[in-house]
């Protein structure tokens, strides 16, 4: 069908897919990275479990970690884990993503000043993911 034709179907905006949560997850993650020029996205419990994320192995792990702390700065308890809290501050941002009543947080390290809007948009997509797994 021809695209100015007004009654053609809208094709797929989503060029990857998966019907795995997970799999689903990461994509969205991967695409949110690509479109902010993020080092790394993660997307983590309360704990600072990984639940999913895109970027270097070593800059997730180490994002989840501090992604609650980063989040809530009156959960550090050691000086030494302040310190490193202020460096990753100055480089990443938070959101926090209610779906069905629980809490995640996203959290993005990197990129430009248009960062939150991406990342802002990756929660749309969270919400979209688990809501249907």
């Amino acid at each position: 069908m021809h695209a100015n034709n007004p009654y053609s179907v809208p094709s797929e905006r989503r060029r990857r897919r998966s019907r795995d949560a997970v799999t689903a997850l990461h994509y969205q993650l991967a695409h949110t990275r690509s479109l902010g020029g993020l080092d790394a996205v993660v997307l983590v419990d309360d704990s600072g479990c990984l639940v999913a994320g895109a970027g270097a192995w070593p800059a997730c792990e180490e994002l989840a970690a501090y992604a609650p702390l980063l989040e809530n700065p009156s959960k550090i308890v050691r000086r030494a884990v302040s310190n490193r809290i202020d460096e990753l501050s100055n480089d990443s941002i938070t959101h926090v993503v209610d779906v069905d009543g629980v809490e995640v947080v996203l959290c993005g390290r990197g990129g430009g000043a248009d960062r939150a809007m991406f990342l802002e948009l990756a929660a749309n997509g969270v919400r979209r993911i688990l809501s249907a797994a």
